[in-house]
């Protein structure tokens, strides 16, 4: 037994309880996609899932799920060594179709992906270019691939390129410093070869950013790495399914504004089958070639037992859903977003403003964002309480996730008491 190590977790579990960030286990049984019950049996109206078109209780996902687990409830190991299931390729051309790229490539979680991808593709010597409100798997999978990081301002494209330049000239002052100390080639290392390698530039950044809901700029974002020679990266976990004009995501969303298909120019988009399609896992997709090296370099690829039958079923069919009836699921998720914006912003709330139906709510202090929360789950609304680390100290929020499947009603409601609570706790003091 470890006394020292016990004693040091227990010190900094009582830190995170003094500072109100506790973090715990609620159990909750879904029983529509807006409504789940505790091991009680009360029933709660849910605004904390990313279920962005409700189609987890869809019943075409449902029977797809049960079809397929005929074949068996689990995969059972590595695509590599235990053999690939159909359901896994055929979501893959599915994915690849609708996003109008050469090929995908499946992983276990969102998370999974961008960590398989950036720390395989990312070496030593490269330098990474990252939003600095990135997702935490963007940001892990940079710390892991040994690269070097520069973060650039939240959506500040002028700080990005004045990064980029800092970074030529880096490379530039290295390589002549490099030719004037290493004039005899044969005592080289190997490894010192390897670091005198011109360095790859990659530009990595959230397509919607998961805790504001803001867009990244997307066609600055292309120009700068075409400009460069940039490797650009595009986590479009919150964007496919909830905008662009079929729900393509990010690339739809600025070519119905701009005219120009930036798929092109967007080297890997990352996603996950877990918001709006329904399901579980990541996936990557772009040229072949990125795929062909994945499936040969990716650790979290290789080393991981694939995902089940069934849970690939339902994701492609929520993508054939998608796909077919794209009209009526954005149309009803972008009508039930815009009326809860309209309420919380006439109720006097700190809404930060957007279109996306990720919705925070600006509190700032972690203890008093809590109480908020835990009023709201009195009055069986269930709505996640964002604090550090998820967010900078003093900017805790409530994050509300809007899904299509929300009727008016429960919106209108759930304003109401977003509204009475902002005034008890926080207008009025």
């Amino acid at each position: 037994m470890n006394e020292n190590l016990e004693n040091q977790i227990k010190e900094e579990l009582e830190e995170i309880n003094q500072k109100n960030l506790t973090r715990k286990i609620d159990n909750l049984r879904f029983v529509t996609s807006t409504r789940a019950i505790d091991e009680n049996g009360k029933e709660y109206l849910v605004y904390g899932t990313n279920n962005y078109l409700g189609l987890t209780h869809h019943p075409d996902v449902i029977k797809s799920a049960q079809t397929a687990s005929v074949n068996g409830t689990g995969s059972t190991g590595s695509r590599l060594t235990t053999g690939g299931t159909f359901e896994a390729s055929e979501l893959e051309k599915n994915i690849s179709s609708f996003k109008a790229t050469e090929s995908t490539l499946l992983f276990n979680t969102g998370y999974m992906t961008n960590l398989g991808v950036i720390y395989t593709l990312c070496k030593k010597g490269d330098v990474i270019f990252s939003d600095r409100l990135n997702h935490a798997s963007i940001i892990d999978g940079i710390k892991i691939s040994k690269a070097d990081v520069k973060i650039y301002k939240h959506k500040d494209t002028d700080d990005l390129e004045r990064l980029i330049l800092e970074a030529v000239e880096e490379n530039k002052t290295k390589n002549s410093t490099n030719t004037q100390n290493n004039t005899n080639e044969e005592n080289k290392s190997e490894n010192e070869n390897s670091l005198n390698k011109e360095p790859n530039f990659f530009i990595i950044t959230d397509g919607v950013f998961s805790m504001d809901g803001d867009i990244a700029p997307l066609p600055e974002l292309t120009e700068i790495a075409e400009k460069y020679n940039c490797c650009l990266i595009i986590d479009d976990a919150h964007a496919t399914g909830v905008i662009g004009k079929t729900g393509k995501g990010i690339v739809e969303y600025y070519k119905d504004k701009t005219g120009t298909d930036l798929t092109p120019y967007v080297d890997l988009q990352i996603g996950t089958l877990s918001k709006a399609l329904a399901s579980e896992g990541g996936y990557v997709t772009g040229k072949k070639i990125y795929m062909d090296y994945l499936i040969n370099k990716s650790r979290p690829f290789i080393f991981s037992t694939a995902l089940s039958p069934a849970t690939l079923a339902s994701a492609n069919t929520a993508l054939n859903l998608l796909r077919e009836n794209h009209e009526e699921y954005l149309s009803a998720l972008r009508r039930n977003t815009r009326r809860m914006r309209e309420l919380l912003s006439e109720g006097g709330l700190n809404v930060v403003e957007g279109e996306t139906p990720i919705i925070p709510i600006i509190i700032g202090p972690a203890k008093l964002a809590g109480e908020f929360a835990k009023k709201l789950e009195e009055e069986g609304i269930l709505v996640s309480a964002i604090r550090p680390p998820s967010v900078p100290d003093g900017e805790s929020r409530l994050r509300l996730t809007i899904i299509a499947t929300h009727t008016i009603e429960e919106i209108e409601n759930t304003a109401d008491i977003l509204i009475r609570i902002w005034k008890e706790l926080i207008a009025e003091k």
